[in-house]
């Protein structure tokens, strides 16, 4: 990676074009490209040859790390290559067994051998010899560097060693022409070596190009593999910067090879004879290494296949499966087990069901796989696919010749064991991770190529910028944005002028373009696993990821579905995490259990809170402009839900089909039928839609419908045109008008439904996907409507690693009225809890507080009892515990506040008392001190130390809540901004998360934020002008703001810490980060109104209860002064006021908006 600038189809399209019949691929230490080599090169009439150019221990054993040295220390640039490491050998296959046998030694290599490099040694040489011909290598191959030590002998003797292994005949010395003085000091040796020991010579050319111009192109991919610039010296030169000496490192003719070693005919003559001599051949077979379920004896996996479905339909259907679905469930029998794929089906229930039985939560279903009955009754799924309208054969059919392929998701926390199940019970030998490959982007090609060529970073982002907008998170191509055929071309107009008007811009993309495409790194897909029915050392290269021991493949996917290898994805949900922790805090919290998937879905609380449009942490429906869409839309049933996650994407939302959904749905548009004459035959499809097509299932029931297609004819359709050919949609379009004549439509009414079918089928949208998502949807959102309390407990554990989220959840625990808690020593444990309707803070999101400080104080609160002074909990807790820094932390976040001192003095007395414990414990631990005999005490359970803690105030309300969030992150017991959020609404027009979050305002648009000012940073600029960055913060999120020039010069004076300001500025976007350049700053009016004006508070009559009619009285008196209070109470239908006694008058102010926001949420203020 980063080292080799050729593609692969270039480069065997242009060793075609030069008249090459062979080409090798020989990789350095991996075999990562030879399937997609060996693939392309058959398809462009080159025969393919795959080598490895190898490692080899310098005769130590792979598995020692010994560095080794075999000359004087003057010859230290001439010894063993990686700092004693290895030296290089190539091997190429000859055999498909031979192939195999290179397969084993290189994954061995890595699975065994790896230091620095995988690396394989004479054992696994003379193991898998077979099948291979061997060259001496490249300059660092082990006889070349015998020879430059002047070590000649032990070159013969080496040589002679590798004749012995591979056979006489099968071992050649390896000859480069490169122009590099390395090769020349051996050339003669080797020639002698040659003769003396009748080993053939074999002239080749190393390749890290394509052509002979993409040589500043390579030049310029190795400085970024360096991170050096090409201003800077070379390795060779004494620098940092990676180049390759030489020259000809591209494809060179038989001319070229020819005029180099014309004094060696014979060494070229060889390369013909390898070639004759190296057929191989990959089994390319869909399926072939499908897993094999073990089956109890007497069955087989039909068997055992056909009678899971019978029984798990009775179970589904309580003993009385209606007709259809026993239809159904024949029918998709026949047709996996035609297939071949019972066995699969059996697999993925099998550990589907091992890790609910072992209360691990699983999803209801992604993707296709929903559609099909033998998957729900198999437990595989839990939608009922005929009630929801899927449809299986978008999953599977009689025409499909790919495989299955079921997308499962898991408790994120709890995966692993998922995958530890399958590996165990198919064999680690059989089971693996799958590689992917990291390419180098457009925009990354422009940064990269703009830095290597010493350019500023803002000519990159210059030229980032004037790129088109990425649609769907994919950017236009470079070659794209020159080329009038592509797409997007006319979007890229602004690119294109700037490339031609600035020749640094043209320098730039003129380089980027030549490393665009290429392999940047390999990394591991998310969730794919394979799992093989043989051992995959006997079908693939694999290898060992060194940061954690995880087995990869060297082949990646879809390449392995080629070879017959099956995929299984392993998926991991955090939103099946917080369904799990929701579900956990109801039952703990002492309410009745819940079983989410035996819950009504009709239920109307979580209806009304959909339409009301209050789904922060809901499963795929929190985004501003999701909640904007569903306060259009109104939903009411399920079918609502499942649409508006397939509606609620760039395809829809381009031709407004979200809109119209929501308009349609609530009678404020009309429905229009395609065509007249398709208005009844299509009524039953697009009725549930609105006469608007939705869904992949929709465009294939149509084509049945109308056309007589069979379904599985109908998912070939919906592929072709999803592919937007023109030539295949042509050939498509006359099979389905033919259809559509037999069965007595007119050609306008064909083309008029062709012409809506075509587009829309290319975002049209997966059902069964957005219905089993949609379940999710559901049941979050009815956690949220029913037991808020616990849901957001739940939600806040999930995100306790990312501040800007947690602040915006615990502002919307504001919102729905839910007090947060802040940690306690007697009541936390390591997540947020639910405590009535509270929730608690956990211990674990405190700074400075790990995972084993929470458990160790859990056990010791369990084991010994609450604590009941700050002396009792030193004494209590283990050594482990007393850690200045982590007491420090927790005082500062309020735990130890229930112990009756103030944050204060416990501050004051903390190091003290740890010094004092430790001390104590220390004494205890080696036998030195009893811990009750002092004071007589081991009766009474005294302790040895006693802390005094001293009476002090508590610190003000801005330094107590500034160690809250830096503790916590954020502010928990109170906010400083709490009671003027209406003022700041008012002032802003967008809240600071909901800007953050918005991917569709443009870089550049003028916003305007309110908020906190919580930190400045003075600058100055390089013409030594002031400047500042501001953090802006409201109650859900934080923001950068930039203050240059005279914008600073007029509002530097009141741009200071815990300033409350109304800002305008210009969105500014960088990669992925966002701030503002401010062009105005006011001081909003956050000053009560006046003093004689009634307060007014609306609260729903359901939420007037005695606890909290008696907690809105502490509040009020606790904020005593001469404003009326009224009471507006609300029900359905109706409101009234009331006005509350005189003695509960109050002084308007932050602290009691504040008090009365956390009590009662934020729309009870009027």
């Amino acid at each position: 990676m980063l080292d080799g600038a050729a593609k692969v189809p270039e480069l065997v399209a242009e060793a075609a074009r030069l008249g090459q019949k062979a080409m090798a691929i020989t990789d350095h230490g991996y075999l990562l490209g030879a399937y997609e080599f060996w693939s392309k090169a058959r398809k462009a009439g080159v025969k393919p040859i795959i080598g490895l150019e190898a490692y080899l221990t310098p005769g130590t054993a792979r598995g020692d790390k010994t560095r080794v040295r075999w000359g004087e220390p003057h010859q230290k640039a001439d010894d063993v290559s990686g700092g004693g490491a290895f030296t290089h050998l190539t091997l190429l296959s000859e055999t498909t067994p031979g192939m195999h046998n290179l397969f084993r030694m290189g994954s061995l290599a890595s699975l065994e051998g790896h230091y620095f490099k995988p690396r394989i040694d004479r054992e696994l040489l003379n193991r898998y010899s077979d099948g291979l011909i061997a060259f001496s290598g490249c300059p660092s191959g082990e006889i070349q560097t015998r020879i430059r030590l002047g070590q000649y002998a032990e070159a013969v003797r080496a040589a002679g060693e590798f004749q012995d292994i591979f056979g006489k005949e099968n071992f050649y010395i390896e000859l480069m022409e490169h122009n590099l003085e390395l090769e020349r000091r051996v050339a003669k040796d080797l020639l002698r070596l040659s003769k003396e020991i009748g080993a053939p010579l074999v002239a080749t050319n190393d390749l890290h190009y394509t052509r002979e111009e993409d040589e500043s192109a390579h030049e310029v991919l190795l400085a970024v593999q360096s991170g050096s610039k090409l201003t800077e010296p070379t390795y060779e030169q004494g620098g940092s910067r990676f180049a390759l000496s030489g020259e000809g490192y591209f494809v060179r003719s038989a001319m070229q090879m020819r005029e180099l070693f014309k004094e060696l005919p014979e060494a070229l003559s060889a390369t013909l004879e390898i070639a004759e001599r190296c057929n191989v051949e990959f089994t390319e077979q869909v399926g072939k290494y499908m897993p094999h379920f073990p089956v109890p004896e007497g069955e087989d996996e039909i068997s055992l296949f056909v009678k899971e479905v019978e029984a798990g339909l009775e179970k589904r259907f309580n003993g009385n499966v209606p007709q259809d679905a026993r239809d159904q469930a024949k029918y998709e029998v026949e047709v996996i087990t035609s297939k071949g794929y019972a066995g699969y089906y059996l697999v993925v229930a099998d550990f589907i069901n091992w890790a609910k039985d072992n209360g691990i939560r699983v999803g209801p279903g992604r993707g296709s796989g929903a559609g099909s009955i033998a998957a729900y009754a198999m437990s595989i799924t839990e939608l009922d696919p005929l009630k929801n309208g899927l449809i299986f054969e978008r999953f599977l059919n009689p025409e499909r010749m790919s495989l299955p392929d079921f997308d499962i998701d898991f408790d994120e926390r709890r995966r692993g064991e998922v995958i530890d199940y399958v590996t165990r019970r198919y064999g680690e030998e059989n089971v693996a991770s799958i590689v992917t490959y990291g390419t180098i982007k457009a925009k990354q090609a422009l940064k990269d190529a703009g830095r290597v060529l010493d350019y500023p970073f803002a000519m990159g982002e210059r030229l980032t910028k004037a790129m088109p907008p990425a649609v769907m998170g994919k950017d236009i191509s470079l070659s794209g944005i020159f080329d009038p055929e592509d797409p997007r071309y006319a979007e890229a107009g602004e690119f294109r002028t700037l490339y031609e008007s600035d020749p640094d811009a043209k320098r730039i993309t003129d380089t980027a373009r030549g490393i665009e495409g290429l392999k940047r790194q390999w990394g591991v897909h998310a969730a794919g696993i394979i799992i093989s029915s043989e051992p995959l050392l006997d079908i693939i290269p694999i290898m060992r990821r060194e940061s954690d021991g995880a087995i990869i493949t060297q082949v990646d996917f879809p390449a392995g579905e080629d070879l017959g290898l099956v995929k299984m994805d392993f998926l991991g949900l955090r939103n099946l995490t917080i369904l799990d922790d929701a579900l956990q805090n109801i039952t703990m919290n002492g309410k009745e259990p819940v079983l989410i998937e035996d819950v009504p879905m009709d239920d109307r609380p979580a209806y009304e809170l959909l339409q009301r449009a209050e789904t922060l942490g809901v499963f795929q429906l929190d985004g501003g402009g999701l909640r904007q869409l569903l306060k259009l839309m109104k939903p009411d049933n399920f079918e609502d839900i499942s649409a508006v996650i397939a509606l609620y994407r760039p395809g829809p939302m381009g031709a407004d089909s979200h809109t119209k959904y929501a308009l349609r749905k609530n009678g404020l548009q009309e429905i229009q039928p395609i065509h007249p004459e398709l208005a009844e035959p299509l009524e039953d499809i697009l009725g549930t839609s609105y006469g608007l097509i939705i869904y992949q299932e929709q465009v294939m029931a149509i084509a049945q419908k109308v056309a007589g297609y069979t379904l599985g004819q109908a998912d070939l359709l919906r592929r072709a045109m999803g592919k937007k050919k023109k030539e295949i949609l042509d050939e498509q379009f006359e099979g389905f008008r033919e259809g559509m004549l037999k069965n007595g439509y007119s050609d306008i009414a064909i083309q008029t439904l062709w012409n809506v079918l075509v587009p829309f089928s290319g975002y049209a949208f997966n059902k069964a996907h957005s219905a089993a998502y949609g379940l999710v949807s559901y049941w979050t959102a009815y956690l949220k409507a029913n037991y808020p309390t616990e849901y957001m407990a739940a939600l806040l554990t999930s995100t306790r690693g990312d501040k800007d989220k947690s602040a915006i959840y615990l502002n919307e625990c504001r919102h729905l009225g839910i007090t947060v808690l802040p940690p306690d020593v007697n009541a936390s444990v390591g997540t947020f809890t639910a405590v009535g309707e509270d929730i608690r803070f956990g211990m674990a999101a405190v700074r400075n507080v790990g995972q084993n400080v929470v458990d160790a104080i859990v056990a010791a609160r369990e084991a010994k009892g609450e604590f009941t002074s700050f002396t009792d909990f030193l004494d209590k807790v283990p050594s482990t515990v007393c850690n200045k820094r982590t007491i420090e932390s927790l005082i500062k976040a309020g735990a130890f506040d229930s112990l009756g001192h103030t944050r204060r003095s416990l501050l004051l007395v903390h190091e003290q008392a740890v010094d004092s414990v430790i001390d104590v414990k220390r004494k205890e631990a080696v036998g030195q001190f009893d811990l009750f005999a002092d004071l007589g005490a081991e009766e009474a359970g005294g302790t040895s130390f006693q802390v005094t803690v001293p009476d002090l105030p508590e610190w003000d309300k801005k330094q107590k809540l500034t160690f809250e969030r830096q503790m916590l992150g954020l502010y928990v017991s109170d906010h400083p901004l709490a009671g003027v959020e209406h003022v700041l609404n008012a002032a802003a027009d967008v809240g600071i998360a909901s800007l953050l979050q918005d991917e569709h305002r443009p870089d550049g648009a003028t916003v305007t934020i309110a908020g906190l000012v919580t930190g400045v940073q003075m600058k100055i600029s390089k013409a030594g002008k002031a400047w500042a960055i501001a953090t802006i913060e409201d109650l859900e999120g934080a923001i950068e703001v930039m203050f240059f020039g005279e914008t600073y010069m007029a509002y530097s004076t009141v741009l200071a810490e815990d300033a409350v300001v109304v800002v305008k500025g210009r969105l500014r976007r960088r990669d992925e980060e966002m701030s503002l350049m401010a062009m105005d700053l006011t001081l909003p009016d956050v000053t009560s109104t006046a003093e004689g004006a009634p307060l007014v508070l609306k609260l729903p009559e359901v939420r007037c209860t005695a606890p909290v009619l008696s907690r809105l009285r502490e509040v009020l008196e606790a904020h005593p002064g001469s404003s009326e209070v009224h009471m507006r109470v609300t029900r359905p239908g109706r409101a009234t006021v009331v006005r509350l006694e005189d003695q509960l008058r109050v002084e308007r102010s932050s602290p009691l908006f504040g008090d009365l926001k956390a009590l009662l949420g934020p729309s009870a203020l009027v």
